[in-house]
């Protein structure tokens, strides 16, 4: 059979077509588990248990096997497996390279600090950072992807008498907050009940954070997380905070003033705040007052409405304006949570990366995007993880390989939207250094054998309107500066079904914190290169074997069909410690 492509209305060209075949290593592989020709139920047990590092599997895991390629018609009759079904086997989703199971599998129990958290920035808006639309469906979707901090931005409306959510200082549209309270609250725990996080850039006066405090309290009612803790140095589990909502942002101004004014007029300090969301001591609130004049009672009310916009606050935010040393001071008794941009952390790390590690620890990092980001795009994630940030902020509506780094790392711990930090970043004797040359703890050797489904995925034209498409594949390793590197694959000329038998090493000196991705290209020769999928996978979680690796397009949706066949090994074997 040949493939067609017409050049012009008198001229075709034709390729002979070429059918999914195995290539030859995979036939070799299925005679070594087979006898004449036939796998048995104990040949694949052997093969799954020897090549595919299924230690635990059983018969029954045979049995699913068997199961999944049915369909295909290609058994003996008195069960045997073909080498087609065995390559369809290789091929099916059953065959992941990461578990098949959505369950969660790392301990849940331990502080809030110690886990990274899928993290959006400016979640409302659909576009750019300039004049793109606001909009609840950005954060619907993000929820919906695993996502579990939303941020907003609260500022007034043009009348002064109510807040909105909106990108200050820009073109962008506003959305009404109630929307957006809402769309929270219905897609919060959508994919796990693990906590959401909702991070607010309040520019708000304290009238309307008396507003937003009881449009917060309508509608999130017993979702909402407050702490009642008298005596708590770390933040809560996740385990705890299952099918909560907290509000992390900075404590109102009129509230600290009040504070400040309080404590200076006293002999004796009021008693100091012990909670972990540092609550002060609730007898304050109910002191006698003396009569004051309409200033003066205008002033209660405002500090009124910022107590109680305050008490909502499960995570209290703080800037890094008054100085690195007191940015990174941990205080024993009230861990907190600062911000700054991926230029902040880029600078702060070159002189203090092991006291960042440190604060991290304890308190929560959030990093987000520098401002001239204005299209959207995201930076380097392990700028922050390998540093132990735990809310890497990223622009969800963006594309490009830095959030398809962040799309994999959270296809870990069965997706649930927080992964634990690994035993190297919590390490309170030996805080790690990421810039420090380690020794290698073992070698990743990844070889690609052949790809499939493009061809039922893409219209017959879209990649080459005269022949079929050139294949190549980027591959390479997102971690610690010294384990970063890439290679790319040979071109496959004029194949929708792709052969390339290569092999390459990884030598990893941080395993943990690193991610194997792939990108697949169709080479152009005068044009730019076109897209045919991409994905990404955690080294913790990644299964040794021969496995199937589903493509995603560039937003990261999975597409049907599209797949490599690609095998993964550690040299020596690694165990991957997660604490």
């Amino acid at each position: 059979m040949s493939e067609t492509f017409k050049v012009c209305f008198c001229c075709s060209r034709s390729f002979k077509e070429k059918t999914r075949q195995p290539p030859g290593s995979i036939k070799r592989l299925f005679e070594a588990y087979s006898r004449n020709g036939k796998m048995s139920s104990n040949d694949l047990l052997r093969f799954v248990s020897e090549v595919q590092g299924e230690g635990h599997a059983g018969m029954e895991y045979v049995q699913d096997i068997f199961n999944s390629v049915k369909h295909h018609n290609v058994f003996h009759i008195h069960g045997f497996v073909h080498l087609n079904a065995f390559y369809r086997y290789l091929f099916s989703d059953t065959n992941s390279p990461l578990p098949l199971s959505r369950q969660v599998h790392h301990d849940m129990k331990a502080p809030l600090s110690h886990y990274f958290v899928y993290t959006g920035h400016n979640s409302y808006l659909t576009g750019n950072q300039v004049n793109s639309r606001s909009s609840v469906e950005p954060i619907v979707q993000s929820l919906r992807r695993g996502v579990k901090v939303i941020e907003l931005d609260l500022w007034p409306n043009p009348s002064g008498n109510a807040a909105e959510v909106r990108h200050g200082g820009t073109l962008t549209s506003h959305e009404d907050l109630q929307k957006c309270l809402n769309a929270i609250k219905d897609n919060a725990f959508h994919v796990s009940d693990y906590p959401v996080i909702v991070t607010l850039e309040d520019h708000l006066p304290p009238n309307l954070q008396g507003k937003v405090a009881k449009m917060l309290t309508r509608t999130f009612r017993g979702m909402l997380f407050r702490s009642d803790s008298e005596s708590c140095k770390h933040f809560p589990s996740p385990e705890e905070l299952k099918k909560k909502i907290l509000i992390s942002t900075k404590p109102p101004k009129e509230y600290l003033e009040s504070q400040a004014i309080q404590s200076s007029s006293r002999r004796t300090p009021i008693d100091r705040a012990t909670s972990w969301s540092g609550n002060t001591n609730m007898s304050w609130r109910g002191e006698n007052k003396i009569p004051v004049d309409a200033a003066e009672e205008e002033e209660e009310e405002e500090e009124s409405e910022a107590v109680g916009y305050r008490d909502l606050i499960a995570i209290h935010a703080g800037n890094c304006k008054s100085g690195l040393e007191d940015c990174l001071r941990d205080d024993p008794e009230k861990p907190r949570r600062i911000s700054g941009n991926e230029q902040w952390l880029e600078n702060v790390v070159r002189t203090r990366a092991s006291d960042v590690v440190r604060f991290t620890q304890r308190n929560l990092v959030r990093i987000y995007p520098k401002g001239t980001r204005v299209d959207s795009s995201n930076y380097d994630p392990h700028v922050g993880w390998t540093h132990g940030a735990q809310m890497v902020a990223f622009n969800m509506q963006g594309h490009g390989k830095q959030l398809w780094i962040m799309q994999g790392m959270f296809r870990a711990n069965g997706g649930c939207g927080y992964v634990k930090k690994p035993r190297i970043l919590l390490d309170t004797q030996r805080l790690f250094d990421p810039c420090k040359r380690l020794p290698v703890k073992t070698t990743l050797k990844v070889k690609i054998y052949t790809g499939e489904g493009w061809e039922l995925d893409f219209p017959q034209t879209h990649f080459d309107q005269y022949s079929p498409p050139d294949f190549f594949v980027k591959i390479g390793i997102a971690g610690v500066p010294r384990d970063t590197v890439y290679y790319r694959t040979e071109t496959a000329v004029d194949q929708w079904f792709p052969i390339w038998r290569e092999e390459f090493l990884f030598q990893l000196s941080v395993p943990e914190l690193a991610l194997v991705w792939f990108r697949v290209q169709d080479y152009d020769n005068d044009t730019q290169n076109d897209f045919a999928g991409q994905t990404c996978l955690p080294l913790p979680e990644l299964k040794s074997g021969v496995r199937a690796v589903r493509l995603h397009d560039r937003a990261g949706k999975p597409y049907k069909n599209s797949r490599l066949l690609v095998s993964f090994y550690f040299d020596p074997p690694y165990t991957f410690q997660i604490s």
